[in-house]
This record gives structure tokens, sequence and C-alpha cells, in this order.
């Protein structure tokens, strides 16, 4: 976009540019969201930026008003360079508050100074940069939103002192902690219980999400109650409970967090956006898949969806294997049974939520007879954890979409629909695609002819790099319903679990 291009945005206050780009507005100093409720600046004092760490190194501080630690974590370049994106995700789940750039870019396969060019060319500056633009957002979180003690927001941020945090904040928000805590009135919670707003880009279908995870929930270890999401888990040692829902009145989610260990909330923020794939920009997406026709009136029906993410790749992989030729309703309760089983029993607020998944340490000797499990998905499941007990950092290694297929579908019991599924929900992978899915060939059928899964991966070409959310929109919709009874029926469809996929 160029200079006036995004002032026209500002002016418009158009919420699809929140998060492509910040305004940095030279006569103040300070940087805001496109969307942000001040009086519009002149255009000759505007900077146009593109991401908030490019602002922050250029010495500006965070509008109090907009907030752009709010602001969607996605840029105007987001997936022309699949690097920057992996590294995103990692400095976001905070790898560099105990790691170094060298350390970082070798995790990502690449030189340093490859790693360092990419960062400059696509985010404006440098990584580490990035990192610290990301703690303090944190944190300036965490002092707006909850009664949290400032040493309490200095570690959950990644910062190794007090001292260190208070000169962060002080040069490059030119405030001081109190002072933020002063300009918002923190609603009284405590470390047992934080409530966090995640925002995203519109539309989102929180409706069509819900139900998607209903069918799908673990027994005992996720929940969907009306339009809420719990869940448990366990990181740092300490075993906790979150639960999503939509804010009655903003566009944004709400996020309560129960008994989680201080430092785990970055990487639990970072893992819930994921979840629910609050980073995408869907504007741009529906745009690319509506220029064709099989899409088009599917993505009209229901502009809000997303690509459902996953809270650990190892769950997911157990749970699409557990789905393999068998309904959900069916991989569901198999599921039930490994926790019931092996799962380990914690205690939450959410009733319905008594165990945590277990882990591949315990499954990869547990005793899984008896459950229902086929011979052949025990011996999948075993492979798999014997996998992850090994290389506890395989689901963190992998470079690419076909890497990580090949690899996956080097296990027994994995093929390449498991692992395009698993690859698209776990590893973010846009454009993994289960072509051979039964569902994806029904719902591209024309006058009553199926596709093969060659002809369908054929046609899918068009559909590069979103292919992903291309196979959500074919399994959202029905086609055995005409274009104009699909486009009437409200956006939030509800889909019977056997014409969903595992």
């Amino acid at each position: 976009m160029d200079h006036k291009s995004c002032y026209k945005a500002v002016l418009a206050r158009d919420r699809r540019y929140d998060g492509r780009f910040f305004t940095a507005v030279i006569t103040t100093g300070i940087y805001c969201r496109p969307i942000c409720p001040a009086r519009t600046p002149k255009e000759k004092n505007c900077l146009f930026l593109p991401s908030a760490a490019a602002a922050q190194a250029a010495g500006f501080r965070p509008c109090l008003r907009c907030r752009p630690e709010l602001s969607p974590n996605f840029p105007g370049w987001h997936g022309t360079s699949a690097t920057v994106t992996r590294a995103l995700r990692y400095i976001s789940e905070g790898f560099l508050n105990d790691h170094n750039i060298p350390q970082l870019a070798d995790k990502l396969g690449i030189g340093e100074r490859h790693f360092r060019r990419l960062f400059q060319k696509h985010m404006g500056t440098s990584a580490n940069i990035v990192a610290l633009n990301r703690r303090l957002s944190i944190a300036k979180q965490l002092l707006t939103e909850t009664s949290l003690s400032v040493t309490q927001v200095a570690l959950a941020s990644g910062f190794q002192s007090l001292r260190r945090f208070n000169d962060a904040l002080k040069k490059h928000f030119r405030l001081k902690p109190i002072e933020i805590k002063k300009h918002h009135a923190a609603p009284q919670n405590n470390a047992e219980s934080l409530t966090l707003q995640l925002s995203y880009n519109p539309p989102f279908d929180w409706g069509h999400m819900t139900n998607y995870l209903s069918i799908r929930a673990i027994p005992g270890v996720e929940a969907v109650e009306g339009n809420r999401y719990s869940r448990s888990f366990q990181l740092n040692g300490k075993s906790g409970s979150f639960t999503v829902f939509p804010h009655p009145d903003k566009e944004i989610l709400c996020l309560t967090i129960h008994n989680a260990a201080i430092p785990s909330i970055p990487l639990i923020l970072s893992r819930v956006r994921s979840l629910f794939d609050l980073d995408s920009n869907i504007d741009i997406i529906n745009h690319h898949l509506s220029a064709h026709p099989d899409m088009a009136w599917r993505v009209k029906a229901t502009p809000g969806l997303r690509v459902m993410g996953a809270w650990d790749p190892f769950e997911l992989t157990i749970r699409a294997i557990l789905g393999q030729q068998v309904t959900v309703a069916a991989a569901t309760t198999l599921s039930g049974r490994i926790v019931a089983r092996h799962g380990l029993i914690t205690d939450t607020p959410e009733k319905k939520i008594t165990h945590i998944f277990p882990t591949a340490q315990i499954l990869v000797d547990a005793d899984l007879s008896e459950l229902g499990i086929t011979h052949s998905r025990i011996r999948a499941i075993h492979h798999l954890a014997r996998m992850l007990v090994d290389d506890p950092l395989f689901f963190q290694r992998a470079t690419n979409l076909d890497d990580f297929v090949s690899t996956l579908c080097h296990l027994p019991g994995i093929g390449p629909w498991t692992a395009n599924y698993v690859a698209m929900r776990a590893m973010k992978e846009t454009d993994a695609f289960p072509g051979s899915d039964l569902i994806l060939l029904k719902r591209m059928q024309k006058n009553g002819k199926r596709p093969t899964a060659r002809k369908l991966e054929t046609i899918s070409e068009d559909w590069r790099p979103w292919r992903a959310y291309a196979a959500m929109y074919l399994w959202a919709n029905d086609t055995g319903n005409t274009e104009q009874d699909i486009c009437q029926k409200n956006s939030s469809l509800i889909i019977s679990t056997q014409k969903l996929a595992p």
C-alpha cells in the first residue's frame, strides 16, 4: 500500500486494515491503529509503518486510546514469507526470552544473515525489536486489563528483572507502569483468574467454531457450553484451564485463564490465538478464493470461517488417528476413553473439565486394549508417542509443508489425509489440503459425478496458498442445496457429525 492508500484507510477507519500497518504521527510521537478514534492527523504528519515494532524502533510510543497491543497480529505481507511467519510464531511464544537470534535462525534452518535480511524487509526492523515489542505489548495489556502487581506483570511478559522492565517501559513508552494503570481502571482479578481481550479482524464466525468444537470436544479435557469453549492444559509444570467467549458488545473475544503459572501467560495467549485462527487476514483470503466459481458462493454464504487450530499437535494427531474411517462421534468417544484411563486428573472451575490429555511419555507404553480401538490404530499411537519421546521437538522442527507431510507419513497408520489434516490445523499450514477426503470429493461433485482425488488436487491449484481455508468452506457448505438456499441460511450452519470430517 502506498502513502495515499494508507491515509484513505485511516480517514475511513477501515477495520480491514487493522494490523496491516500502523500510523506514526510525527508531531505527537505516537503511533496508532488505522481505526483509532482520535482526531485524524494531517496527511503530511503521518508515517505508515508495517509493524508496531517498526514504529517502536523509530522512536514512537503506542496510543493509549486505540491500544496497538490489541491489534490483530498480521502485517500486510502475511503469507509471502513462510520463514518470517514461523519466526513470529516462535517469538510470540517467548523463544527469544531465553535464546538468541543465531539459535532462532538455526531452528528455522537458515543462516543468520539471511534471517536478519528477511526481518528488515518484511517487518521494517530486527527480530530483537519485534520480540521486545511483543513483551512490552503483553505488559501493557496486563497492566491495563488486570490487577496484577507490577512485579507479576514483568515476570509474565518475559522480563528477567523489574529494573529492566521499568527501564524498557520508560524508554519505549515514556510511561511508568503506575501511569498506565491509572489511565485504565483494571477489573479486580488476580493471578489465579485473569480475563484478557483477544482481537481479530472481522468477519468472524464464532457460531461455526463453537459448533465445530462441540462435536469434537474430548470428554474431560474440553467442553462447549452455550457460546463458551473451555479446556484444560499443563504448562511449566502447573495445571490450569481457560475459557473463551465473545464479548457481548465488542468485536473481540474474552479469554479467562484459571490457575496458570505467571510465566505461561504469553504462551497461552499465543496458543489461543492460533487455536481460533485470530491472526488470519480473512479479507485477503476470501478475496482470493472468491475468484474461483466453486468457492465464490461458499465464501459469500459463510465469510467468517477460519481454520480451527489445535492446542497441542500431539493431541490433535492422536485425535486424527482415532478418527480415521469412523464417525466424529465415535472418534470423540474413543478419545474420551483414553483420557479417562490415562489422563492426569485436574481440578478446574468447569465441572466438565476433569483431566489433562496424556502426554507422549504416558502413551508410549500405555495399555489401550479393551477401549474399542483397533490394533492398527493402537500401533500408530504407540509409534507416534515413541517418536515424540525420542524427539520432543519434532512438531517444532518442521520446516515446510511437504517435508512435514512426508515425515509424518513414514509412521505406521498415518497417510496423506491424516498428515495434511494435522498440518492445516496443528501446524497452521495454510496450503495443506486433504484432497482424498470423501466429504471434499462429494462437495465438489457436478451433475452427480464426483472428481477423483487427483482431479481435486488439480482444481485446488487455483486456491493456493489458501487451500486449508478452501477445505473449511467445502466442509461447511452443503452442496445438496442450491446456492440461493445456502446464502439465505444463517452464517453459523449446523452440520451433522456424519457430514463433517474428523
